[in-house]
């Protein structure tokens, strides 16, 4: 089917973020007394927002991080992008491609709004993405894998759910469109796609990704 809607999934999918940011991420609990490795990051909040950390964090230990604890992750997170991070390899080519076939997109995203665009500026995306197809879990409050998102998104770009194709790359994320009513293609990079189940289509390789949205 000819979609009428694709949804990016940022981190991970965008911009190479989560290597960068799951470092940093595993780096600052275990200084705070929490013991993470990057691969305890990646399975347990990739793809999330900030909220599912603090929550997991209260629930496993009975402490709370500290107040300063998301300003303080971002601004680490943040000059890392400035320095290091790269768009996804091939995915210039796809939003050229939707472009040219006039095929509308957008962007929902675990991370907050100052996160999306600061990526998408050390990237170039910036040019990709301006108002109005940029949506955030700050959006809505819940992040997923609530369905939340995803529904607004499409809501403001004026797109039934079951017209929209989703490009995930996390367990949260296609748990997310699956409640939504939305195909979801999974990008298996980061992810094996036993972690992933469900999906309409996996690829690997960005350059995959134009022939399945097409069918």
């Amino acid at each position: 089917m000819r979609y009428d809607l694709v949804v990016f999934d940022n981190d991970g999918v965008l911009v190479d973020s989560e290597p960068l940011s799951n470092r940093m991420l595993a780096a600052y609990l275990t200084e705070l007394g929490h013991t993470t490795t990057y691969e305890d990051s990646l399975r347990d909040y990739m793809g999330s927002a900030m909220h599912r950390i603090h929550d997991l964090v209260l629930e496993r230990t009975g402490r709370r991080l500290p107040a300063d604890f998301d300003d303080t992750f971002h601004a680490r997170v943040f000059a890392a992008f400035e320095r290091e991070l790269r768009p996804v390899p091939g995915v210039v080519d796809v939003l050229e491609k939707l472009t040219a076939d006039g095929v509308p997109y957008c962007v929902a995203s675990s991370g907050s709004h100052e996160r999306i665009r600061v990526g998408h500026r050390a990237t170039g995306l910036d040019r990709w993405f301006g108002e109005g197809i940029v949506f955030s879990a700050e959006d809505v409050g819940r992040g997923k894998p609530a369905p939340d998102l995803f529904l607004y998104a499409a809501e403001r770009m004026g797109v039934a759910p079951e017209r929209c194709a989703v490009v995930e790359d996390s367990p949260l994320g296609v748990q997310a469109a699956h409640a939504a009513g939305m195909d979801v293609f999974a990008f298996t990079a980061m992810t094996p796609a036993e972690r992933l189940p469900g999906a309409e289509g996996y690829f690997g390789d960005m350059g995959e990704l134009g022939k399945l949205l097409r069918g």
